[in-house]
């Protein structure tokens, strides 16, 4: 222990792996930092399930069943090239396409790469990842 942060931690711990071993049903737990994973977690997991990071095709799909079907899009809108362009998370990409359809709703359009690609961005700070502006330009307009 380095400071009270790290006593209330342990205790917090504690109790929670007690309740998880006098709880008689199935216990999910799930995280995107497993390094964190106290070691006393692990040692009571019976099953570790490891879901790797989207490669471009599984992004692809993840797009493209995130878009629900009445939702208007226009035609310039490429999922292919998002996909292959922006490295994220299903999570990550049902934010994306939320956001997207808040900008277009706001001005009464059909949801454009423009309205994708600012929400990207705004994804992107969330995340605190750096903007690399070139894939934010259209093939054709490059």
């Amino acid at each position: 222990m380095k400071d009270s942060h790290d006593r209330y931690a342990n205790i917090e711990i504690s109790y929670l792996l007690q309740r998880m071993e006098t709880f008689d049903g199935v216990v999910i737990l799930a995280t995107n930092l497993r390094a964190n994973l106290d070691d006393a977690f692990t040692r009571r997991l019976h099953f570790v399930v490891e879901f790797p990071f989207p490669e471009a095709a599984d992004r692809e799909r993840i797009w493209q069943v995130n878009f629900p079907a009445e939702t208007p899009l226009t035609e310039e809108v490429d999922v292919p090239l998002l996909a292959e362009r922006f490295r994220i998370t299903g999570g990550n990409i049902r934010n994306i396409i939320m956001a997207a359809a808040f900008l277009a709703a706001e001005n009464g359009r059909a949801v454009a790469m423009s309205h994708l690609f600012h929400a990207t961005r705004r994804e992107y700070q969330k995340l605190g990842r750096l903007i690399d502006e070139e894939k934010f330009v259209m093939p054709d307009a490059a």
